[in-house]
């Protein structure tokens, strides 16, 4: 693994993660993640973010280092935006390899170290604005950004270079192989990286937008030729594209989102599955894009991502025992975690012997401040009747988001 040149002084060094296991063990990468720290030299030389051990990162973070002309020894200053174990895992090993680094992070920040890795000599905890001169002209400025999306967060600002690194923010899903930056991709690569981009973002950050905005509005002043995140492109030629997707982004959790409607649903027997039908039909007479997601068959990751951008929802499922069918209780939940607040959302669904999805329902949506028209229910299979009350009600949803503003 090869070291990337951003400038004369500032490195990137990446570690591309294709291990088969979930990221935060939660959340599927097929296309992989990359893990990037970065290296700025002045007379003295600090390391910006590290690894943990997962898929060969120790190895490739060497190689890189070493392609720097940089041993592990002669690093100064580890510094630590986010404390998150997949940036800090590696932490006690880089301590061995380069014992003389002063680590540095926030206050916050700090007490992890002390709590996560049994580490209290050699750290320095820096204030909001507080700077390191590492000499040669070349003077880091730190600023805290909690809450992106863990307590302790701070950006790190490299004012010679113009570089901004934000750790988790304006990061992405998708590995990078030796192409890192945002002019070596080509428009369709840029596409399935934004959709990479929108998941990791519903995934991990979503909770935290009004934080997101926070931090925009701190570097506005900046005058930011290069994002370099920890996860994703490196972005030198286009650096706003990023920021402005984050901000879109950080948008939809206050809303309106995109005229769009994401259809979730889960079906036993199939009955059910005949009123989603229905109800896309009558989604699609009125023109309005939307997307479907059948649950547990496909993993939440990816309905948050298409759920986090639409204005509205359908929520399809069966009565289960007496409640709601246990896989979209789970999905719901995560919508709960993850504040999917402000949809105009339609709920349909079959039931057997007796209703009850229907109060179960409401009980776990009522924090999440949802406009729902009304639901429509049947027993069994829908007959002809119901079928065409559920495309007119596909049809009145699309309406009502079309309507939304």
């Amino acid at each position: 693994m090869k070291a990337h040149k951003i400038s004369d002084s500032v490195y990137c060094l990446h570690a591309d993660i294709e291990a088969p296991d979930l990221f935060e063990g939660i959340w599927p990468i097929p296309q992989g993640v990359s893990l990037n720290s970065y290296i700025v030299k002045g007379e003295k030389i600090a390391l910006i973010d590290l690894i943990r051990d997962w898929g060969g990162a120790p190895k490739q973070l060497a190689d890189a280092l070493k392609d720097t002309g940089i041993s592990f020894d002669q690093v100064d200053y580890l510094i630590l935006n986010h404390l998150e174990p997949d940036h800090t895992g590696w932490l006690r090993e880089f301590r061995q390899k380069s014992p003389k680094a002063e680590i540095i992070s926030t206050a916050k920040g700090i007490n992890l170290v002390k709590s996560f890795y049994k580490i209290t000599e050699g750290l320095r905890a820096v204030k909001d604005g507080e700077t390191l001169d590492l000499g040669k002209g070349k003077v880091l400025t730190f600023r805290e950004a909690p809450n992106i999306h863990w307590p302790e967060t701070m950006v790190t600002w490299d004012g010679e270079s113009g570089t901004l690194f934000p750790c988790d923010a304006f990061g992405s899903y998708g590995i990078l192989g030796d192409r890192i930056f945002d002019d070596e991709y080509t428009e369709a690569e840029h596409a399935a990286f934004e959709k990479e981009c929108l998941r990791y973002y519903a995934n991990i950050v979503a909770s935290f937008s009004a934080f997101v905005e926070k931090a925009v509005e701190k570097v506005a002043g900046l005058e930011i030729k290069c994002v370099a995140p920890s996860h994703g492109i490196v972005w030198r030629k286009n650096p706003k594209t990023i920021i402005g997707r984050y901000l879109k982004y950080a948008a939809y959790a206050k809303g309106p989102a995109e005229k769009e409607i994401a259809v979730i649903w889960g079906s036993m027997y199939g009955n059910t599955k005949q009123g989603v039908d229905a109800v896309v039909r009558g989604i699609a007479a009125e023109g309005v894009p939307y997307t479907i997601h059948r649950v547990p068959d496909e993993n939440v990751s990816w309905v948050l991502m298409d759920v986090y951008k639409s204005a509205g929802l359908v929520i399809a499922m069966p009565t289960y025992e007496y409640a709601m069918f246990p896989p979209m209780a789970n999905v719901l939940d995560i919508f709960r975690r993850k504040h999917i607040t402000g949809k105009t959302v339609l709920r349909i669904g079959s039931w057997g012997w007796v209703g009850g999805a229907k109060k179960d329902y409401e009980a776990a949506i009522e924090p999440l401040k949802w406009t729902s028209l009304e639901s429509l229910e049947w027993a069994g299979a829908p007959d002809e009747a119901t079928l065409k009350g559920l495309e007119e009600k596909g049809r009145e949803l699309a309406r009502a988001v079309l309507a939304v503003r």
